[in-house]
């Protein structure tokens, strides 16, 4: 599979689907421009080259209708400033006017096109729409990681009308690097920190990662079907009772695979989940009745520095606690602190799921782990073993 490195883009019209699907406020303001810094560098390579970038990205859920409250138009001051020139907007993605926009650009330009998702035939992955879309380049780039799970149009389908002239971009080479670096690594220990509220949205992952780890870390709310599994008291803690008997096979699969599972040893309950509840440390299968677990507690933490300090090869997925309130984020911060202080010391630590992210970011931690990935669901279904069809479309 060549890389954008490989390929000289002067002269070309190159049609690239970036992630520009960011947060906006009430009066339309990027809130978080991480995903349009994180296509900086593969639109720069193709400027640079003295190529035309064409960015083509989705925003929001607009369900195939145009909806001003949704348009990229809102997007285009913050995208300039980020990548240093003027950024051509098109109220439209196919058509005339696209067409006009792209014979009128001259090497270098970078031209944003309007969100795909204003037409049904993107997310429905029509053939047609896509063959529209990719008329006007000579070159196809996917460097959207967060769309990479869905087989839409532009993120899938449209790769089939360049089949010599198509590469992933910098981002999406760096997460398929990232993610494989973890699910095939030579070094050992692999540890994956999985938290969160339910074991049920994990099965697939935990199974898929069983052969490839040595030390699994359950933590957050999905840890309490396992100890209640396990005959624990756990109160008022939130519990998938219909998935007990599962909890006890995975950690039968994970004993007979020689995985070390860590479990939490005492825990943050509280009376209430409030910032202003009551709370008091307990053991993890002592949780008086009226009372929840929402934070890992010092035991735990102690327990768990040594395995992180120790592990080559880290795979962060969800937090230890309830971390959006601070009475209950020090297990979470803590973790993210020993990971940091491993990282430091040469251990390559993967972050990856919407709240993992999330943390990272509030407690300022992004820049002290190997790699942030950009993508929630595109991650999850490669760590379940699953094929992105907007990865395979750029291999095939």
């Amino acid at each position: 599979m060549k890389t954008i490195n490989e390929f000289n883009f002067d002269g070309k019209r190159v049609l690239i689907r970036v992630d520009f699907n960011v947060p906006l406020d009430e009066n339309f303001n990027v809130t978080d421009s991480n995903r349009i810094e994180a296509a900086k560098p593969t639109i720069d390579k193709v400027c640079a080259d003295g190529g035309i970038a064409i960015l083509v990205s989705h925003l929001g859920r607009p369900k195939g209708e145009r909806n001003s409250k949704y348009s990229l138009e809102h997007i285009v001051s913050k995208a300039s400033e980020i990548l240093g020139k003027p950024v051509t907007f098109v109220h439209d993605c196919i058509g005339e006017s696209v067409k006009d926009a792209v014979a009128n650009a001259k090497k270098g330009d970078i031209i944003l096109l309007e969100n795909l998702r204003f037409y049904a035939e993107e997310e429905k992955g029509d053939e047609t729409f896509a063959k529209d879309l990719g008329s006007i380049a000579d070159f196809y780039i996917n460097d959207a990681f967060g769309t990479a799970h869905r087989a839409h149009a532009s993120t899938t389908i449209v790769a089939k009308f360049f089949p010599n002239d198509k590469c992933f971009g910098y981002l999406l080479a760096k997460e398929i690097e990232s993610l494989d670096k973890v699910l095939h690594s030579k070094e050992k220990p692999v540890t994956a920190v999985l938290g969160g509220s339910k074991v049920s949205s994990k099965i697939t992952i935990i199974e898929n990662i069983l052969d490839k780890i040595d030390h699994m870390v359950i933590g957050g709310g999905m840890a309490f079907t396992f100890i209640k599994a396990l005959g624990g008291s756990i109160g008022n803690s939130l519990c998938e009772d219909d998935k007990l008997d599962l909890a006890l096979d995975i950690l039968k699969q994970a004993k007979e695979k020689n995985v070390t599972v860590h479990l939490p040893l005492d825990i943050v309950a509280a009376d209430a989940f409030s910032a202003d509840a009551n709370t008091q440390i307990v053991n993890v299968n002592e949780i008086p009745d009226g009372w929840q677990g929402l934070d890992a507690g010092p035991k735990t933490l102690e327990s768990l520095k040594p395995v992180i300090l120790e592990s080559k090869i880290i795979l962060w997925n969800g937090p230890l606690g309830v971390f959006e309130i601070e009475k209950f984020a020090n297990g979470t911060i803590q973790l993210g602190d020993f990971i940091a202080e491993a990282t430091n010391n040469g251990t390559f630590s993967l972050v990856g799921g919407g709240d993992s992210v999330a943390a990272v970011k509030q407690f300022g931690l992004a820049d002290k782990m190997s790699y942030v990935s950009t993508g929630g669901g595109a991650m999850l279904e490669m760590l379940e073993g699953r094929v992105l069809p907007g990865v395979k479309a750029i291999q095939d």
